[in-house]
C-alpha cells in the first residue's frame, strides 16, 4: 500500500475548530499554527510508514493533540541525576510545537502531581503521559478496526487516542477505562472541547467494562504482565486484543491476540520494542530490605549479567523469572547486578572477577540458573526474534514459546 500524502485538517463540517476556538495558541505568531503542525505530523507519520490507511490519516489530521495538553507537560532536565522533570506550560513559546512532535509527553508524576502544581524541578517517577503519536497510530493501524466495530480502550490517559478512535468509529462505538479519576476528568473535558463524547469509565481497566461487552477490539495503552481473563471474556469470538506484554526487567513487546470460541486467545508479537508505563495494579512491589548478598551459593556464571542488556535476550530472561527486579549496586569497590524476587526472597547477584562473571544465589529458586537455561535453549533454536514467538492464553498467565522450543 502506498503511503498517503499529508492531508488537510478538519474542514467546516467537522467538529474540531483550529486552535480549539480560543483565537490561537502561544507560539503561533512566530512559527506554525496548530493546523500546519498537524499537517506536518501527518506527513512525518505517513513518511515513516506508521500511518498507513486513509481513515486514520483523516483522524490524525483532524484531532488537535494540543487540546489534550492544555495543562502542560513535564520536560526531562538534561544531565540531572537522579532524573528530574520541569513543567512546560501553555504560555511557554515551545509548548505548541512540542505538542506536535512525535514524542511522549509526561503529564503526571508520583500519581497526583501535574505540571501546574510545581515550579522548578521534581525528581519523582512519571505515572501518566501522552504517548508519542507515532506509537499510537501504529497501534491503531495494527488493531485492524472496521466500520461498526466496538472498541474497549484500557487507559484513557489524556484522551488523545480516545479522540482518534471517536473520529474513526463514532462516539458510541468507543468505551475507555481509566483508573485515575482526575486523569479521566481532564480527558473528558478535553474530549468535550473537541466535540467528542465516548463512554468514559473510571475504574480498573484490567477488569474491562462488562456492561459494554462484547467488544470487537480491545486495546491497552499501558504495559501488562499478563492478559486478564476479563478482557478475553468481554471480546467476541474472532475479536482482537492488542496489548503490550512486559515484565519487571522492562523488556516488552506488542502482542496481537485473536479470541476463540472456547474462551482462549492466541497470537504473536508484532515487533518494534514497544514500551509503555505499566498498569498501576502491575507495578512491582517495593524491594524492601536487601538480603545478605554474601550468604549464598557461588559459582562461575555460564552467562554474564551483560547478556540481558540486549532487548530480546532480556525478554527471554523475563520468561524464566517474570517477577524479578534488577538493581545495580556498588559494593567492595565493584559493580554488582542484583536480581531479586521481592515476593519469594530469591535472589542472584553477579559481578566480574578477573574477566570471569561470577554468580551467587539464594532462596527457594535459583534465578540465574533458570535465566541461563532459558537463554541457552533460545540461542540453540537460533535466537529467533520476538515476532516469531507464539502466545497462547488459556488462563490469566500467557504461555509464550519460540520456534523449536
Amino acid at each position: 500500500m502506498q503511503p498517503f500524502r499529508a492531508m488537510g485538517v478538519a474542514g467546516a463540517g467537522d467538529r474540531v475548530a483550529d486552535g480549539g476556538g480560543d483565537g490561537g495558541s502561544p507560539g503561533e505568531e512566530d512559527g506554525m499554527n496548530d493546523a500546519e503542525l498537524r499537517a506536518r505530523l501527518v506527513e512525518r507519520l505517513t513518511g515513516s510508514g506508521l500511518l498507513r490507511t486513509e481513515p486514520w490519516c483523516e483522524a490524525v489530521s483532524a484531532v488537535p493533540r494540543h487540546e489534550f495538553l492544555r495543562g502542560g507537560f513535564f520536560e526531562q532536565v538534561d544531565g540531572a541525576m537522579p532524573t528530574a522533570w520541569t513543567p512546560v506550560m501553555q504560555d511557554d513559546p515551545r509548548w505548541l510545537e512540542s505538542c506536535y512532535e512525535d514524542a511522549s509527553l509526561v503529564t503526571q508524576i508520583a500519581g497526583t502531581i501535574v505540571p501546574g502544581d510545581i515550579r522548578g524541578e521534581i525528581t519523582r517517577a512519571p505515572t501518566s503521559s501522552s504517548t508519542m503519536p507515532g506509537l499510537i497510530v501504529r497501534m491503531l493501524e495494527d488493531l485492524q478496526v472496521d466500520d461498526g466495530h466496538r472498541v474497549l480502550e484500557i487507559g484513557t490517559g489524556t484522551g488523545y487516542s480516545t479522540a482518534l478512535m471517536c473520529h474513526r468509529l463514532g462516539d458510541d462505538m468507543v468505551t475507555s477505562v481509566e483508573v485515575d479519576e482526575n486523569v479521566s476528568t481532564r480527558a473528558r473535558t478535553a474530549l468535550g472541547q473537541c466535540g467528542y463524547a465516548p463512554n468514559l469509565i473510571v475504574g480498573d481497566g484490567l477488569a474491562g467494562y462488562k456492561d459494554g461487552a462484547p467488544y470487537d477490539r480491545v486495546i491497552a495503552t499501558c504495559g501488562l504482565l499478563s492478559v486478564p481473563r476479563e478482557l478475553i471474556e468481554q471480546t467476541r469470538p474472532g475479536g482482537t486484543i492488542l496489548v503490550t506484554l512486559c515484565g519487571w526487567l522492562y523488556s516488552s513487546e506488542l502482542a496481537r491476540l485473536t479470541v476463540h470460541e472456547d474462551g482462549t486467545a492466541s497470537g504473536r508479537f508484532l515487533g518494534g520494542e514497544i514500551s509503555f508505563m505499566l498498569a498501576r495494579p502491575h507495578f512491582p512491589p517495593p524491594l524492601g530490605l536487601l538480603p545478605d548478598l554474601d550468604d549464598g551459593d557461588e559459582r562461575p556464571a555460564a552467562l554474564g549479567a551483560d547478556v540481558i542488556d540486549d532487548w530480546n535476550t532480556r525478554f527471554v530472561a523475563q520468561l524464566a523469572a517474570p517477577r524479578v527486579q534488577q538493581v545495580v549496586l556498588t559494593r567492595d569497590g565493584r559493580t554488582e547486578r542484583l536480581l531479586l524476587d521481592a515476593a519469594t526472597g530469591a535472589w542472584a547477584v553477579l559481578w566480574e572477577r578477573h574477566g570471569q562473571w561470577m554468580v551467587r544465589q539464594s532462596g527457594q529458586s535459583r534465578i540465574w540458573d533458570a535465566v541461563e537455561e532459558h537463554i541457552t535453549r533460545w540461542r540453540a533454536a537460533g535466537a529467533p526474534p520476538l515476532e516469531r514467538f507464539e502466545i497462547a492464553v488459556s488462563s490469566d498467565r500467557p504461555s509464550i514459546t519460540w520456534p523449536g522450543d
